[in-house]
């Protein structure tokens, strides 16, 4: 009888094909796997240089990295696998370094490990010589390991594994010609890898995996990974299930013939329950365990060890932990908001100043009609250049100086503080360092979202992002309570009134992220918190240079381009709302007349309602937009009017002209809340929905900020007008 699988055929190239991989000309596929913080990127551009680039893995929001290089005649095709600590949960970041191992079966798998922390780094190793035995061990950091009196027995760890072990300190490019190699004496087997039992279950655990292991091999005795792979069946591993009933791990078996293993696995899964797992993750553990008693010494009193375990009492303790956390966000925050100010005004004297009235001299010179200069000029151009003078300062400080603490490796400790808190939110505790990302720009912090492995947890995080104050709103805040709030108080106090009222707005941000983790993990996302497996990285001092480059270029510039793509034609809308007539009145004033009611109702106004319609491509031209409208409202309706309050006004000039607007101190209070509470700017929403690929959880994470803003505002309204 012909089976579904006498037509398939085990192939590694079709494999690669399929997850989006081209070897090309290449001789051998490497595959480039380890724990995050341990230096794999750096590994991975010793060995690449300048041959490389960067995708996603099809199907997916995680990112893939491949690169090439040439070593004694041969060509190898190398990918960087994400960074994950396990292979034993189904996070997309595991599933996709387990898929590759597996399916695509590279001819080695360079493993690069912290030299320094080599006990919890083995564990993601014994899991992938269950996979492949076609493994290169790279003890990366050996610098740091030696700094900390660290030594190892590189022979007697190789025999151990049975596999080849290279030192390497890849910043200094040390031990990278051995690592070379070594990969290609795996490659073209000059060197004999042995496969040794990576580790031992215990008597019931063990006896299950030896069961459903025998089975397998009675159905098809030539399929390797047999051990590994009942330990994947008795875990439910639907992915490993499907691959069987599919023949992409061996000819012999299809769904009719798996039926009887699948379900004795069940069996032995419902009978162990979580015995099973902790007897796997112990078993892990003691063999790791057992490799480093054999084969490194080290000495704990060396001074590196007691200043690192020193800070960490300190910025993790639970009490001093959070001011601490609190102190050092607070400065970086300070220092863009005030450092912002500089650059920003240098900006907007040359683009505003200095390049506007040359690009109106010039479009006169060229006779262009008035339509079209104020089109292109007063529209788009005025609306681009306002989002750059603003922007742009604020991330080329705040991510280089994000980077610099998480390079340092203080992040992960911030993450570790408030796990507990998110995780009783129903959240992630690295939804810690995706909400801080956001207080730069949301855009960002949903693209750091990756780091989260779980899909549910991720999702979460990626729809409160919205509720971290980013630099694009920083301004609304500081002008509004300025204008509106300080001058509620004698002088010497106004100052910190200000202040303290857009921390209160941030905090209230952070309490709504909190707040709507829990409301989601409770109804559209419910779910436990999973497992949280940080591992805290030394301190390490960073480079400073190489971290204020990369923040630059991978940060600041992707995201400012994102924005500059959205608000030229935002620009370009304002100026033809404002200047298109329709009988008597421009198109814009007929809109801010018909949402002037429900404005009100709210405690806002149609201008605000309008505003904020118009610059969702970006928050950053907020405020110009209200102003510009306000101008309007207040009888002066020639666009030029409008622009000049709104690159030059001062506070009071300001505050004078949305008093003439009829603003209220209730109208700002509210305006604070809803530019914390409403949708986000379009650069994130198409950023969400690349990074969800779903049109549903794009629109809730739209949508619910809103119904947030119109219900907290109308609360606010009418308790305010009750109290008057």
């Amino acid at each position: 009888m012909k089976t579904a699988c006498d037509t398939c055929e085990l192939n590694p190239s079709a494999e690669l094909k399929k997850m989006g991989i081209s070897a090309g000309d290449s001789d051998y596929t490497i595959a480039l796997a380890g724990n995050p913080n341990t230096g794999k990127s750096t590994v991975f551009n010793a060995l690449t240089g300048l041959k490389q680039h960067t995708g996603n893995w099809p199907g997916k929001t995680v990112v893939r990295a491949e690169g090439s290089f040439s070593y004694q005649s041969n060509k190898y095709k190398i990918v960087d696998l994400p960074g994950t600590y396990s292979l034993l949960s189904t996070s997309e970041d595991e599933e996709v370094a387990r898929d590759f191992v597996l399916f695509a079966q590279p001819d080695v798998t360079v493993v690069v490990v912290d030299a320094s922390r080599l006990q919890r780094n083995l564990s993601l190793v014994l899991q992938i010589l269950e996979i492949t035995n076609k493994v290169v061990l790279c003890l990366n950091l050996m610098d740091e390991a030696r700094r900390h009196q660290i030594s190892i027995d590189v022979r007697t760890l190789s025999k151990d594994l049975g596999i080849p072990v290279v030192q390497t300190s890849a910043r200094s490019k040390e031990g990278i010609p051995e690592l070379l190699a070594a990969i290609k004496q795996v490659a073209d087997g000059t060197f004999q890898v042995s496969k040794n039992t990576s580790f031992q279950l215990n008597s019931k655990s063990g006896k299950a995996v030896s069961e459903i292991e025998g089975l397998l091999t009675e159905l098809d005795p030539t399929l390797p990974n047999t051990n590994w792979i009942a330990i994947r069946l008795i875990e439910d591993d639907e992915s490993i299930v499907k691959a069987l009933q599919e023949g992409r791990l061996s000819q012999e078996i299809n769904s009719d013939n798996l039926l009887e293993t699948l379900i004795v696995a069940k069996q032995f899964r419902e009978n162990l329950g979580d015995e099973y797992r902790n007897d796997l993750v112990e078993s892990i553990y003691a063999k790791s365990a057992q490799l480093v008693k054999d084969s490194v010494s080290s000495d704990k009193t060396k001074r590196s060890f007691r200043v690192d375990r020193a800070i960490d009492h300190i910025v993790t303790h639970r009490i001093w932990g959070f001011p601490i956390m609190f102190l050092l966000l607070g400065i970086i925050l300070w220092i863009t908001i005030v450092g912002s100010n500089y650059p920003s005004q240098m900006l907007s004297s040359l683009l505003l100043d200095t390049i506007h009235p040359l690009l109106k001299t010039g479009a006169v010179n060229l006779n262009f009609p008035w339509w079209l200069s104020g089109f292109l000029v007063d529209g788009v151009y005025l609306g681009t250049a306002w989002v750059i003078a603003v922007m742009l300062p604020p991330m080329a400080i705040f991510f280089p100086l994000f980077t610099l603490l998480e390079d340092f490796g203080y992040l992960p400790r911030v993450a570790f503080n408030l796990d507990r808190i998110f995780k009783k939110s129903g959240a992630h505790g690295k939804q810690a360092l995706t909400m801080s990302m956001g207080f730069g720009c949301n855009a960002a912090g949903v693209v750091a979202t990756r780091i989260i492995n779980s899909p549910r947890e991720k999702l979460i995080a990626i729809i409160t992002n919205n509720f971290s104050l980013c630099n694009g709103r920083w301004p609304t805040q500081i002008i509004i309570a300025t204008i509106f709030l300080g001058v509620l108080v004698p002088s010497q106090w106004a100052g910190t009134v200000s202040m303290l009222a857009v921390i209160g707005i941030a905090i209230l941000g952070i309490a709504f992220t909190f707040f709507t983790s829990w409301l989601l993990s409770k109804t559209l996302l419910k779910g436990e918190s999973s497992f949280f497996t940080l591992e805290l990285p030394p301190y390490r001092p960073p480079n400073v240079l190489q971290t204020v480059y990369t923040s630059l270029i991978d940060r600041t510039l992707i995201v400012l381009w994102r924005a500059i793509v959205f608000a030229a034609p935002a620009g370009a809308v304002i100026w033809l709302i404002s200047n298109i007539m329709i009988g008597n009145q421009s198109i814009a004033l007929w809109m801010i007349n018909g949402l002037d009611p429900f404005g009100m109702f709210i405690g806002l106004n149609g201008v605000i309602i309008l505003a904020y319609i118009v610059a969702i491509p970006a928050n950053e031209i907020v405020i110009p937009t209200i102003l510009m409208l306000t101008t309007l409202t207040i009888g002066n309706t020639a666009l030029g009017a409008g622009a000049g309050v709104m690159f030059e006004g001062s506070d009071s000039e300001i505050a004078n002209l949305l008093h003439a607007g009829g603003w209220t101190t209730l109208t700002a209070v509210n305006l604070m809340l809803f530019s914390l509470l409403h949708n986000p700017c379009s650069t994130t929403i198409y950023t969400i929905y690349k990074e969800t690929n779903s049109r549903k959880w794009t629109f809730v994470a739209t949508i619910l900020p809103v119904i947030y803003g119109l219900v907290v505002c109308f609360m606010v309204a009418q308790i305010w007008h009750f109290l008057e």
